[in-house]
């Protein structure tokens, strides 16, 4: 079984200070596959930047013109809460490119499966603006770049970040043969995301999304996956399965409000994981998104690679939830949504 992954040191040049989205995050992520062994099990991919018509594919000209001109005169707020530095879009077209090179590496053969530690992140990025910490949508581009030049049909994309990919909606919300599935804390950040937002026209249903309450941890995770997506992805088919991975919904992350544990994520991990064995030949890409909370993104990470490695045991020194409270029903919610998408 080969897993490969992709980093770069050019990733921790989009210099955001102290932001919570800064260059620590990929720190810790590296110190510890490599403290603990498991990079040497892992196959490197080097990045390459995207091209500017890749990116065109997802992005209108003027987005990408205003991520640049900010860059080159040294910084800019993009909006209240995305910065882009003088080494910013440099660094986001490798974020971009990297994505394509673990795509390419998977569909190529030389891995089975492969995770994309890039930064800045995505999957907010929307065709006409930067937003959420995210420049440029790299699932999104990476998903037409997979049917554009892999010649690949149906692409499932799914998003277990604690904040709905509002960018990532946006870009397929209108085609059947990209199906968007996102589980995520609702209200919040950015705002969309409700059981009734399901695609429009053609793309009618093909939007799936899961919006919970928070609090919700390892039991209504697991619930979610195997009694949403499942179902959804089998009628699906997809031909590869690209994922935005974030870890904020990790019970220590300070952005959030969710009571995930590292196991936790490991068990969505193995459920997404038997999917792609089932419906597409194990082609299976993730990319970073968020996740706030050093020790619990660095462990998150590397329970993703036990799992697509087949490693059994689990590191996860953080444990369950520290504070007490009864889970919410998400009963209700899931009846919904069986019910909204006919499962």
């Amino acid at each position: 079984m080969k897993v490969g992954y992709v980093y770069d040191q050019i990733y921790l040049e989009h210099d955001t200070g102290s932001h919570p989205e800064n260059s620590e995050r990929l720190v810790s992520i590296m110190n510890l596959l490599e403290k603990s062994g498991l990079k040497d099990q892992l196959v490197s991919l080097s990045p390459r930047m995207a091209t500017e018509s890749e990116l065109l594919a997802n992005h209108s000209q003027e987005h990408i013109t205003r991520v640049e001109s900010a860059s080159e005169r040294g910084g800019a707020w993009l909006d209240g809460d995305t910065f882009a530095s003088r080494a910013s879009y440099k660094a986001a077209l490798y974020s971009a490119g990297g994505l394509l090179r673990a795509v390419d590496g998977v569909l190529n053969g030389e891995v089975n499966s492969a995770f994309a530690l890039v930064r800045p992140p995505g999957h907010h990025a929307t065709r006409e603006s930067a937003m959420g910490f995210c420049l440029f949508n790299n699932i999104a581009i990476a998903a037409k770049y997979a049917q554009q030049q892999h010649g690949l049909k149906r692409v499932l994309i799914v998003d277990f970040d604690v904040h709905q990919g509002n960018g990532t909606q946006e870009s397929f919300y209108q085609d059947p043969d990209v199906l968007y599935f996102s589980s995520h804390l609702y209200p919040y950040y950015p705002g969309t995301g409700d059981v009734d937002e399901i695609g429009s026209g053609a793309g009618k249903g093909a939007t799936v999304n899961v919006p919970l309450p928070g609090g919700c941890g390892d039991e209504e995770y697991r619930r979610v996956y195997e009694e949403i997506l499942a179902p959804v992805a089998r009628r699906f088919q997809p031909d590869i399965i690209l994922v935005s991975a974030g870890y904020d919904t990790h019970w220590s992350d300070q952005l959030a409000m969710m009571q995930l544990s590292v196991a936790g994520f490991a068990n969505v991990v193995r459920i997404i994981k038997e999917l792609a064995d089932e419906l597409c030949n194990g082609r299976l890409v993730f990319t970073l998104e968020g996740g706030y909370n050093l020790e619990a993104i660095a462990y998150g990470v590397k329970a993703t690679f036990d799992v697509l490695l087949g490693n059994s045991e689990i590191d996860d020194p953080l444990g369950q939830p520290k504070y007490g409270g009864r889970a919410p029903s998400i009963d209700q919610l899931l009846d919904r949504i069986k019910k909204t998408h006919q499962l």
